[in-house]
Order: structure tokens, then C-alpha cells, then sequence
């Protein structure tokens, strides 16, 4: 059976963004089939997947290398991530499901009640399922997939403090979802720019990535790309 290209994509790309591989690294193709268990015409699909999304760079003499943004491009990725987020937000509230709005008001009371409770190890998965469903919810596959590229590439690039008032956080939250069910595009693309301001406070430039060696088997059912 062949292993579609965007399994394997996926499994690097989470490895780069995890610190497996460390930037400016090599990613040779037969290292890569090795290590997910692929033949490498998936892996070369992948790569090139990877190199349009700007986590991998082609370098002469060298080949394929993890890309090493520069601290104004890590910059420009959460000022880009303020203006489009509240654009999705807004698109939410005139095309959202019901579906997406039962997923939605279910994750605001999973993450009202942990943060109630202070389980905050809970709160940012949570916080990622959140914003992850609000993009899907806009239904314009365009703006989803440019805000889930810069989801994964703010990740890389950042480590992110847990929110000071986990609470108001995530009453936050709660309010963007009452504007979307209610259809509001307006309030809900203010909302969100307001809440998108506070949380890139908490982002902090990584300097260091630690490469580890552990291995990476590739899921086929799954593919978060």
C-alpha cells in the first residue's frame, strides 16, 4: 500500500515544529524514508509540500535543510495571524453549522471548567481545538488552511506562556462563540482582534531546539494537513 504524501508531511512537519529536527539541519531522503518507514517518493512530495510552507528551504551543494526564519519573519507571522483571524472569525459568524457551533460551545465549557479548576496542561490543546474549529467554521478552505499554516509555523517559532487569568481567557472564547451563533461578524471579528492582541504577549521567541532521536512512526488514518 502506498503511504499518501500528506501522511508523510505531516510526520515532518510536526517532528520540524517539535524540535526533532533542528533548524538548518539536513533532511536527506533516504534518512527520512528510513525513519517513517516510506519509500522516498512520498518523502519528495512531501518536501515539497514542505518547502511552499516555508519550513524547508532547497540550499545549492546541500539540499533540502530546515529553514531558519529570522526574528522579523516570527514578527510578521503574529501580526499577520491578528489581521487574519479576525477576518475568519467574522466569516464564521455568517456561514458556521450548527455541528460546528455544538463543538465549539462544548470546548468553551471543557476549557471554562479546567481553567476554573487550574488544570492548565489541559488548557492549550484545548485552546488549539478551539481556534482550529473557529477557522473551519468560516468555510472558505483557503483562509482555514493559511490560518492552520500559521498556526503550525507560530508553534515552531514561539513557546507560549499559559494566560495570567486563564478564567477571563476563556470567557473570552465563550464571547466569540455567542457573536457567531448569533451572526454578528462584526462583534465577533472585534472580539477576536482584542483576544488576539492579549495572547501574542505570551509568545516568546524560541532560541534553542533541541534534536532528538526518537522514532516517528506515520499514521495513515490520520493526516492533520
Amino acid at each position: 500500500m502506498r503511504i499518501p504524501a500528506h501522511s508523510v508531511c505531516t510526520a515532518i512537519r510536526d517532528d520540524i515544529v517539535s524540535g526533532v529536527y533542528e533548524r538548518g539541519s539536513r533532511l536527506t531522503e533516504e534518512q527520512l524514508a528510513r525513519r517513517y518507514g516510506v519509500s522516498r517518493v512520498p518523502v519528495r512530495e512531501a518536501l515539497r509540500t514542505l518547502e511552499s510552507e516555508g519550513f524547508v528551504v532547497t540550499r545549492r551543494h546541500a539540499g533540502a535543510c530546515v529553514a531558519e526564519p529570522t526574528e522579523r519573519e516570527a514578527a510578521d507571522l503574529l501580526e499577520i495571524r491578528m489581521l487574519l483571524e479576525p477576518l475568519g472569525a467574522a466569516r464564521a459568524a455568517q456561514r458556521r453549522t450548527e455541528a460546528h457551533l455544538r463543538v465549539l460551545r462544548g470546548l468553551v465549557r471543557l476549557g471554562q471548567e479546567r481553567a476554573r479548576r487550574g488544570q492548565g496542561e489541559d488548557l492549550r490543546s484545548l485552546g488549539s481545538w478551539f481556534h482550529e474549529t473557529l477557522a473551519q467554521s468560516c468555510d472558505s478552505p483557503g483562509l482555514t488552511a493559511l490560518l492552520t499554516q500559521l498556526r503550525h509555523k507560530i508553534a515552531w517559532m514561539y513557546s507560549v506562556e499559559q494566560p495570567l487569568a486563564p478564567v477571563e481567557s476563556w470567557a473570552e472564547h465563550g464571547a466569540i462563540v455567542d457573536a457567531v451563533a448569533r451572526g454578528d461578524a462584526e462583534r465577533a471579528r472585534a472580539l477576536t482582534a482584542a483576544h488576539a492582541e492579549r495572547a501574542a504577549a505570551a509568545h516568546r521567541l524560541r532560541r534553542t531546539v533541541r534534536v532528538r532521536t526518537s522514532q516517528h512512526a506515520v499514521n495513515t488514518t490520520s493526516g492533520r494537513n
